[in-house]
């Protein structure tokens, strides 16, 4: 029975602990919202960094592509920021922030319901970087006002209807180092921008930092508009001011609600969104074709193969004909060789011994004669009618001899 007591406290603490907010963005505008602790209905924090909060999509892991979350410990809150796209208009996107108490470890949770309403991108932006300043420090929404005056009551005039700042981000994020002392600011990257057209005072501004733009950073370059920003507490990086954007006429303003202005920005509603419908869709997955790789396999291995046996072939029939050719080479030398034998003429008293050559003519008719005349001839012929019979000839008659002491003949 406690049991089911404290199971439906439970209940009852967290259903109460659920809170709901309703926001809205604007296409083209940067959005900002801070995550504090009166949120959540906590009054008081007793330790340092209580509270840690979690935002993510609703039913999904993590924030839109557009949309950062970043926690301060300057001021112990954390910050949602980010710069809807097109895409997004006419949609409604609900968050949910899970914020824990460390003390006690208790959650809660606000579930955000932001709009995001149809606004045209401003076609004309001033990008620009602040050195002495962090990110969390735009979030303040005085300073915002002050950079916004510099723009509408000095620099750009046009612009003081429809001035919006239309993207920030540290400048860490954005690739840049930090710094070498802990104590000095990251810097911050911000634009701002209007359907105005430029001002001549901005055009000579850009043309007087133009030729500082091939440096990476040059803190230490001064304008003529350098006391207008740090009146108000802004270090600007002048090689990063750049002018980005098209010629709008004048009378081309947000704020104005002619017809003849409506018109002209239905048409360039129209022109972004075709742009958005030219943009490359990916495919599903189950659309992909599939690769046959048995026909890459078999032209891979075929088409070698085949090559490979042609360059065989013709490698073993040149090796065919110049071994036939080698055969020839070696016999012919061997049949070209010339013998010498040795010949004596059978005079009495004076042997004579002579070399003559096989391929002599007159070496068969002295070679005949000397085997009929020579005594030592081993083989001789039998008379046994027309074909001449050659046989082993008798050995001769044995001569009796004495032998002596040592056992040698006398």
């Amino acid at each position: 029975m406690h049991l089911l007591l404290v199971f439906v406290g439970c209940l009852g603490v967290a259903s109460s602990s659920v809170f709901n907010l309703h926001l809205q963005a604007n296409v083209g505008e940067l959005f900002t919202f801070k995550i504090e602790p009166q949120l959540f209905n906590w009054t008081h924090q007793v330790i340092s960094e209580q509270f840690r909060y979690r935002p993510s999509l609703q039913h999904y892991p993590d924030l839109p592509s557009w949309m950062r979350y970043m926690y301060s410990h300057e001021y112990h809150a954390g910050f949602l920021y980010g710069t809807p796209p097109v895409p997004a208009a006419g949609k409604t996107l609900n968050l949910d922030v899970i914020a824990l108490n460390r003390q006690n470890y208790e959650t809660r949770q606000l579930v955000i319901s932001m709009f995001v309403a149809h606004k045209f991108i401003t076609p004309n932006v001033v990008q620009m970087k602040i050195d002495n300043l962090n990110w969390v420090h735009l979030m303040d929404p005085g300073r915002v006002e002050n950079l916004r005056n510099i723009f509408r009551k000095d620099l750009w005039p046009d612009s003081k209807d429809d001035l919006s700042v239309v993207f920030m981000e540290s400048a860490i994020n954005m690739g840049g180092r930090l710094p070498l002392r802990p104590q000095q600011r990251e810097g911050v990257i911000v634009h701002v921008g209007s359907f105005a057209q430029f001002s001549p005072r901005l055009k000579e501004l850009q043309e007087e930092v133009r030729p500082l733009y091939k440096l990476p950073s040059c803190t230490y370059k001064r304008t003529s508009v350098q006391k207008i920003f740090e009146n108000v507490g802004f270090k600007l990086d002048w090689c990063a001011f750049k002018m980005v954007g098209i010629e709008s006429p004048t009378e081309v303003l947000y704020h104005n609600n002619h017809g003849r202005v409506k018109e002209q920005l239905k048409e360039h509603r129209h022109q972004q969104l075709q742009r958005e419908q030219e943009r490359w869709l990916g495919i599903p997955r189950e659309d992909v074709p599939i690769r046959n790789y048995i026909d890459e396999f078999a032209f891979a291995f075929a088409i070698p193969g085949m090559i490979f046996a042609v360059l065989v072939g013709i490698l073993s029939a040149v090796l065919c004909f110049q071994h036939q050719k080698f055969s020839v080479h070696i016999e012919y030398p061997m049949s070209s060789t010339v013998q010498m034998v040795q010949c004596s003429d059978t005079k009495p008293m004076q042997p004579v011994t002579t070399l003559k050559s096989l391929k002599d003519p007159n070496f068969l008719l002295d070679n005949t004669s000397m085997r009929s005349q020579s005594p030592n001839n081993s083989l001789y012929q039998l008379d046994t009618g027309a074909s001449g019979i050659y046989a082993r000839p008798k050995p001769p008659p044995y001569k009796g001899g004495t032998l002596g002491r040592n056992g040698v003949d006398i």
